[in-house]
Order: C-alpha cells, then structure tokens, then sequence
C-alpha cells in the first residue's frame, strides 16, 4: 500500500524537474543561438521483496518477487539543432549554417578572461575598431578559435564598412583584414552550458575545424518551438496532478485501513 505513495512522490518530483527545463527554455525563446535542453528518466533498480519474520521454511524467508519504488529524475541533454535566421540586414550580425561555434574570449567579473564557445553572431565593432560581442567581450580569429587564445583578436577600420564571405573571411576595400574564428567540438558531451547561450570545453573535448558557412546580416535563433513547448507543459502539469491524485488516494485508504477497519 505505501509504495504507491512512493511511486507517485517519485513521479511527481521527476515532472517537477521536466517542468524547470521546460520553463527555462521558454525563458530562453528569444534568445540568440539558445539550444533547448530536455530530461531522461528513469526507474529504480528493482529490489527483492521478501516475507518479514517469516520461520515457515526453517528460518529462511520467503522470495514475494521483485518490486520497483518508481522513477528517478535522469540526466539533462542538450538539442543542438540549428534554429531558424532572422534577417537583420546588420553588417556585425552572422549566423553559422552547420556545425560549429564562434569562439569568444568571455571575462567574468573578476576579471578572468576564458575562451568560450557560441552560437550568437549578434557582433558589434566597438571605437577601437575591435569585433565583439554586446556586452563586450572579444570575437577571436581563427587561430584563436583553434588554439584556444583569447588575445587572438579581429581589428578593423571602425569607419570602413566590412564584407564577410561564408568562409568568414573579412574584407576592406577589397582587402582582407581578419577571419572570424569558427570551430567545431569532436563530441559535444563535452561541452557545458555557461549562462544562457555559451559553451565551455571541459577536459577531454577537442575543438576541430568547422565546415559551417557563415552569414553576414543573420542572426540564428533559439531552437524553440514555443506551440510544442506549451503543449508538453500541459501534458506535465496533467502527469503532476495525476500524482498527487494517487497521493490522495491512498492516503484516503491509510485513513480508513487505520481507524475504521476493526472498529468495534
């Protein structure tokens, strides 16, 4: 009787995290080069159930079978499909059509500066004729990209408008001045999710070259589609309520089991 208050406790907490997910990615629709996250399941292992002080057969207790206590919550994944180009017509604004990551040299408050790895082409050329991104951090060129320096900086003429073919090499009046840099990860377990839109590559990942083509004037956006979102959110908040139903049942029958059973 109890194990039911067990497998539906496990149930409901496994929707609770599926819903968290689920929410962060609509909080995440509009976001550039957002990739959604999703979560697995999975159940205990089962466990022998056996009679309790059962000396029916010289002392040694009785196998009832095996029995499972529910659902434990899995591990979160990653989709890294490629979101729909919005057009903006901006000079600074690419997106990647393949596989692949800008490289980005991110310093934090603290002043550490790191390589990380995005999707968001949404660039901006600062005073000091430097690319970077829109909080201000630095876009490495390609031998930066592929070697993980992050004092390997694009500088251009801020006052010259810029060209960028789809091998992201940057022109000036019809001189190239730089090569956005753009790598790609060998396996992706290997990278881990910094903030909302950016990578870190943890020990063991290799970064090899891109074949992705990139576009001046895009943007890619969040792969999110917000109708099967809403739809799946439905579906958890049903499986949710359907736990607590179960809760309250059998809670109802401890109830009855406890003080009216017997009653004399």
């Amino acid at each position: 009787m109890v194990k039911g208050l067990y497998t539906a406790y496990t149930g409901m907490i496994n929707e609770q995290n599926r819903l968290d997910i689920l929410s962060n990615n609509l909080a995440n629709a509009d976001t550039n080069g957002y990739k959604k996250e999703g979560a697995t399941n999975q159940t205990f292992a089962d466990e022998l159930a056996i009679k309790i002080k059962d000396t029916s057969s010289y002392g040694m207790p009785q196998k009832l079978g095996t029995m499972s206590m529910g659902v434990h919550i899995g591990e979160t994944y990653t989709d890294y499909s490629q979101g729909n180009f919005r057009v903006t017509d901006n000079a600074t604004d690419f997106a990647l059509d393949g596989d692949g990551f800008f490289a980005i040299a991110y310093t934090d408050k603290a002043g550490n500066t790191s390589v990380k790895y995005s999707r968001d082409g949404a660039f901006v050329v600062n005073t000091a004729g430097y690319l970077v991104t829109k909080d201000g951090d630095y876009v490495l060129n390609q031998n930066g990209a592929m070697n993980a320096d992050a004092g390997a900086r694009i500088q251009v003429d801020p006052n010259v408008p810029i060209t960028v073919d789809e091998k992201g090499n940057i022109f000036q009046n019809n001189q190239q001045v730089g090569t956005i840099g753009v790598v790609d990860i060998a396996d992706y377990n290997y990278l881990a999710k910094y903030g909302e839109n950016m990578y870190d590559l943890v020990n063991g990942g290799a970064r090899q070259a891109s074949t992705a083509k990139v576009t001046q004037g895009c943007i890619e956006s969040s792969n999110i589609n917000v109708v099967s979102e809403m739809v799946n959110m439905i579906t958890i908040s049903r499986a949710f309520q359907a736990g607590q139903k179960v809760i309250n049942a059998v809670d109802e029958t401890l109830d009855k089991a406890v003080n009216q059973v017997g009653r004399v």
